[in-house]
Formats: C-alpha cells, sequence, structure tokens
C-alpha cells in the first residue's frame, strides 16, 4: 500500500480517541509542562495514527514531530515454522512472510511522521526476516539516512549439538539504526573500557581427573572436570578483598556477588563461575559491535526481555533529558523502565494483556529495581506519574461517566467526526463525517429514557429532509434505540444509528472491524494481529472462589464482540493474572497463568495455583478479546 493511502486510512486502520484507564504515582512530580509518561493498551497502528491525527488531548502538541528517540524489538522471526535442533516444532506464529514486513512497513510509515526533525530510530531483528526489514526502513526513513547497523547479543544456551549440525548456533541479533534527517547526531560514544578478565582454572594435565574445591564468599565450589582453580585459597580471600573477583554466568549474562547466589531468575546461580577482573580507568569509543553487553535479561519472566544496560546505552548515546522516547512493541517495558530511570518523557504501547500488566508492575516496583549506574544498588525512587490508557477498546461506564463536553467529543472522534456546530432548519447538528455528511450526538444526558422512534425520525425528516443530503448520522446509546435497523430510510433518505456500544455497519467501512485476540500459552504472545475499528469492553462471566490455597474457577462465559457467538465454558479463556498481596490501592501482577497451562479438577473447575498469598487478593480474568473481569477474594 502506497504511503500516501496508508496515511489517508485506506488500510482500514484509523485514529480513535485514547480512554484513560488509570492514573498512577499521581502525588509524584510531573514534567514543567504536566506532561505524564504512558502505557497503552490496544493495537500499535490505532495509537500511532492517533498520534499523527494530533487532535486527542492526551498527546495533541505533545508527541507528532517531537519524539527524539524510537526503539522498537517487534516479534522477529514471525509467521514461518522454525525448528528445533531435532526436528521438533519450536516456534509457529500467526503472521507470514510478506504479510508480517507489510504490517511493520505500515507502522514504521506513521512511525517517521512522529518524530522530531533530528529524532532516531532503531529496529532490532533477528536471522529470520532482518534483512527484509533493512529493506522496508530504507523505503521509509530513506537510504541515505541508515546509519549503522548494530549487532547485540542473543541469550547463550547451553545447545547440546547434533552429529550432523546444519548450522551454527544463531549468538547475535542485529539493530539497524536510521535518522529521519542528515541534521541528527548522536549524544555521546564513549564508554569506559572494557574490564579486563582472567580465567580462573588451568587444565589439569589428566583431562578426567578434577581439582580441589575452593571456598567463594563462604560457599564451596569444585572446578569444571579436567580443570583446577589456579590461585590458592589465600589469594583467592585477598581477591575478595580488594573486590576484583565475582562470578559470572555465561549462560544468562549475569553477574553474581556475595549475597546473592539464588537471585538469578534464569540459573539460580548453579551456573556461575568465578571470574577475576581488573577495572579499566580511560574510555573507549563505541563501535557497531555490542557483543560487550547482554542484548537480552530475565528480570520480569516476559520472554524476549531487552536488557537495560541495551536500552542505557542507546538512550543515554541519543536523547537529552526530557526528551520523548517512543516504543510501540513495548513488550516486557525495558524501554521505558530505562527511560524512567534517565529522566526522560516515554510512551510504550503493546497489544497483549500479559505485556500490560508486566509493563504496570514494572514501572509500580520500579525503586526496587537495580540502579543503572550502580547495579548492586537499588533504583529507590518511584515513577514519576504515569498513566495507563485503552485505544480502540473502550469501557463503557467511564464513558458514560463523562461530561457532556467530554462525551461528546470523545464519541465524535470515535466516529471520525469533524466537530462542526451549525443548525439546519432549528434543528442543531454537531458535526460532520469524512463522506460529507452531518451528525447529531444524541443528548441522553438530558432524558437518560428517552428514545429515539421511528416516529422521531419521521418528525426530524420533516425539518431536514429536503436538504441535499441523502443521508444522516446519529450518534447514540444502544439502549436509546428502539427498532433493530442500523438505518431507517424515509424518501431515499438514510438515518443512520451508530450505536454505542457499537453495531458495526458493514458498508461504512473499508475493512470490516474485528478484534486482535490475546494467547492462551506464553509461546505464542509474540503473535502479531491487527485490530480493525474500535470495541467496547464486555465483561466474562465468571465464578471464582478461593480455598486449600488455590482459585478454583468454576465458570468462565465470553461472548464475542458483537454478540454473536457464545463460547462454551472456558474456551474463551486467555489468561488469569493475580495479584496475590494486593495493597487495596495498585494492581500489581505477582502471579500469571495462561490458558493451556492451566488444569482442570475432578469437578469441571480450573485450578489456579498460588505460592503465597496475603489476605486480599485481586484476580484479573481475561477472555480471547481482551476483556477482563477483576474480582478482590478475601483469603481468611
Amino acid at each position: 500500500m502506497r504511503r500516501e493511502d496508508v496515511l489517508a486510512d485506506q488500510d482500514g486502520s484509523f485514529a480513535v480517541p485514547l480512554q484513560i484507564e488509570r492514573t498512577f504515582n499521581g502525588e509524584r512530580e510531573l514534567f514543567d509542562d504536566g506532561w505524564r509518561n504512558l502505557i497503552v493498551f490496544g493495537d500499535n497502528l490505532h495509537f500511532l495514527k492517533t498520534c499523527y491525527a494530533d487532535k486527542d488531548e492526551l498527546v495533541k502538541g505533545k508527541v507528532k514531530g517531537k519524539v527524539k528517540l524510537i526503539y522498537i524489538d517487534p516479534p522477529f522471526g514471525t509467521g514461518d515454522q522454525y525448528d528445533g535442533n531435532k526436528g521438533q516444532n519450536a516456534y509457529q506464529a500467526k503472521r507470514k512472510s510478506a504479510d508480517f514486513v507489510e504490517l511493520l512497513r505500515r507502522r514504521l510509515i506513521v512511525a517517521r511522521e512522529l518524530l522530531a526533525l533530528d529524532g532516531l530510530i532503531f529496529v532490532r531483528q533477528d536471522y529470520h526476516f532482518g534483512q527484509y526489514i533493512k529493506l522496508v526502513i530504507d523505503e521509509v526513513l530513506g537510504k541515505e539516512n541508515f546509519r549503522n547497523e548494530i549487532i547485540v547479543n542473543r541469550i547463550k544456551k547451553n545447545t547440546v549439538l547434533a552429529q550432523k549440525q546444519k548450522s551454527y548456533p544463531a549468538a547475535t541479533d542485529t539493530i539497524y539504526f536510521y535518522a529521519r534527517h542528515e541534521s541528527s547526531y548522536l549524544k555521546d560514544i564513549s564508554q569506559q573500557m572494557k574490564r579486563e578478565r582472567k580465567a580462573f582454572w588451568r587444565h589439569l594435565d589428566d583431562s578426567a581427573g578434577q581439582g580441589k574445591p575452593k571456598i567463594f564468599f563462604g560457599k564451596e565450589l569444585t572446578p569444571p572436570t579436567g580443570k583446577h582453580f589456579k590461585y590458592s585459597q589465600e589469594n583467592i580471600e585477598k581477591l575478595i578483598s580488594q573486590k576484583k573477583l565475582r562470578f559470572f554466568c555465561k549462560d544468562c549474562s549475569y553477574e553474581h556477588y556475595k549475597g546473592n547466589w539464588e537471585t538469578c531468575p534464569q540459573c539460580d546461580g548453579d551456573n556461575a563461575r568465578p571470574e577475576y577482573f581488573v577495572e579499566a580507568t580511560e574510555e573507549t569509543a563505541i563501535d557497531s559491535n555490542w557483543s560487550d553487553i547482554p542484548g537480552y535479561s530475565n528480570s520480569t519472566g516476559y520472554p524476549t526481555e531487552n536488557s537495560e544496560v541495551l536500552l542505557e546505552r542507546i538512550i543515554k548515546g541519543t536523547t537529552n533529558e526530557d526528551d520523548l522516547v517512543l516504543d510501540f512493541f513495548g513488550g516486557s517495558g525495558t524501554t521505558a523502565a530505562v527511560a524512567e530511570k534517565l529522566g526522560r518523557r516515554w510512551i510504550t504501547c503493546d497489544i497483549g494483556k500479559f505485556s500490560f500488566y508486566t509493563m504496570q508492575k514494572r514501572l509500580l516496583t520500579i525503586q526496587t529495581s537495580k540502579s543503572l549506574a550502580a547495579p548492586n544498588k537499588k533504583y529507590g525512587k518511584p515513577a514519576k506519574t504515569f498513566l495507563t490508557v485503552n485505544t480502540g477498546l473502550y469501557d463503557i461506564e467511564k464513558l458514560n461517566s463523562l461530561t457532556q463536553e467530554k462525551y461528546t467529543k470523545f464519541v465524535l472522534d470515535l466516529f471520525e467526526v469533524e466537530p462542526q456546530k451549525k443548525k439546519i432548519n432549528g434543528v442543531e447538528f454537531h458535526g460532520e463525517r469524512k463522506d460529507g455528511y452531518d451528525v447529531i450526538v444524541w443528548n441522553s444526558w438530558q432524558d437518560a429514557n428517552a428514545k429515539i422512534t421511528e416516529e422521531y425520525l419521521e418528525t426530524l425528516h420533516q425539518f431536514v429532509g429536503r436538504n441535499k443530503s441523502r443521508r444522516f448520522y446519529i450518534i447514540a446509546p444502544a439502549n436509546a434505540v428502539s427498532f433493530v435497523g442500523d438505518y431507517h430510510e424515509i424518501d431515499d433518505v438514510r438515518y443512520y444509528l451508530l450505536k454505542i456500544p457499537y453495531q458495526i455497519i458493514n458498508e461504512l467501512h473499508r475493512e470490516p472491524f474485528a478484534r486482535a485476540r490475546q494467547p492462551r500459552s506464553k509461546t505464542r504472545i509474540n503473535d502479531l494481529d491487527n485490530a480493525i475499528g474500535f470495541h467496547f469492553m464486555r465483561q466474562p462471566d465468571v465464578e471464582c472462589r478461593f480455598a486449600d490455597g488455590e482459585l478454583q474457577i468454576s465458570k468462565f462465559k465470553a461472548r464475542e464482540s458483537n454478540g454473536n457467538k457464545e463460547f462454551e465454558n472456558f474456551e474463551a479463556l486467555a489468561m488469569v493474572v493475580v495479584d496475590a498481596n494486593f495493597n487495596g490501592k495498585d494492581f500489581t501482577m505477582t502471579d500469571f497463568h495462561f490458558a493451556e497451562d492451566l488444569k482442570r479438577s475432578e469437578a469441571d473447575e480450573i485450578i489456579v495455583p498460588l505460592k503465597s498469598h496475603g489476605e486480599k487478593i485481586v484476580v484479573a480474568f481475561v477472555d480471547l478479546f481482551g476483556n477482563e473481569f477483576k474480582q478482590e477474594i478475601k483469603t481468611n
């Protein structure tokens, strides 16, 4: 699709209003101009187009043309089936080759328009699709604006190689680095020189033998078979006192120091090996080989979690304090967390509920995470005020609670209506759709019991029907419309009813509305899907109780957003998210369970195990369409 057509919404995706779900840390300081950081739940193309339209009050004048840095790590390798080293199915995703490339291309087209003139963009890919994505970025950003192909580490795994190995294990990913304009410059490309590392053991002459164990920080370690520690116990104690000894796990790029043997989320410290190092004081320039730092981490439990060290290098080198950083494939929220720690403004967006709750928890608990300046210390400060926001999937109760003015603006934006007050023969209209026809917002706030009847439309027709227009639109709550049809025709003039919650009128849209589905297993969280149009939340019907240290779900019924299909019990359950120690204020995820991992009891109940719990538990039950039902449960 041509760039002009994407920006003109010819792909069926368009700007939709943002609905604030919650304000967190509202008592914390704001930026000087009142900016509040954003976690956005919804299709990122909807969100990008909303920022591009530059009309919604949350982003108007604050995002378009002002983003200094975009970093994205989209779910690469999507679309084809990739086999394990023994031929087993390792990964199957939804988006197919060219379809995936075009999906990302359209988002990059809109994202480019949000960049400041001196803005920069980093796109991470692996070996499956990287070469195709580079061609796309060449097209969108301009080949002349390509700056670097940066090499970063993957998570290294102890792979047992087959006798007939067809390829070398993949060790690195690629980050494609582009500028919007030639005027962009890096802020700082120096770093402290790499630490000098020295091996801590020597090979024995007899390879079948094993060296004697030594004591490190009170823990006894035995060297690998065929090796022995080359330092005496006395010298080991001396190195520890001089702070020249660490334990480094090559499997997960995690440094183990005294007192945190079992804090590694990847290996519990069992695979850590001693390493002698000397800190260098001189600085050297950073080049395009970034294999000196970990590319991934595992502190949140979210797969493909980018490391904070990686994002620190990118954000520090490309932005100043108060600059705006955007990540519209939010994932685990590393970009937002590092931007927060470095005093940058940030926006992050994702279509997955697991990602949404992971990011929310990460920002709510950021004070307990590692400091960037001193990784062996905690960051120590709560996050600045941030909002969680819905786009394309709305809470009808929040909408109905708006003031008349805000309600009118919201629904006009929702149905792509340009506000424009005018009167036709005494009848007041509130706006005009893109097709040029006039729109009335039904004033349900004056009389909640008033109905739009055929008699009302006949009366309306007497006043406006002889106008040149051959159709009119009325936006109204569904319960205010007393007949079933989507429009009522009088003398070849159609009066369309745009109902809230919306009943889709197919002839008004280039693409039929569709909702992106939530995954039912952790292995599918990177499956990509498009959400077309907007939808309203439809809470599932849930019955759950707490007993014997676990949650027992006896009922989970859900419907499709159009209400036509009702799923069998548990059929539409995607995941269960738990705050097992609810503080009475903020929902902070402590446990998560995808539907495919949960088991049924003999009584045909879904059992959700809990590692531990406090006196109050809050549970979010999420269906396939991102609808959720929250329940507070007392455990005593």
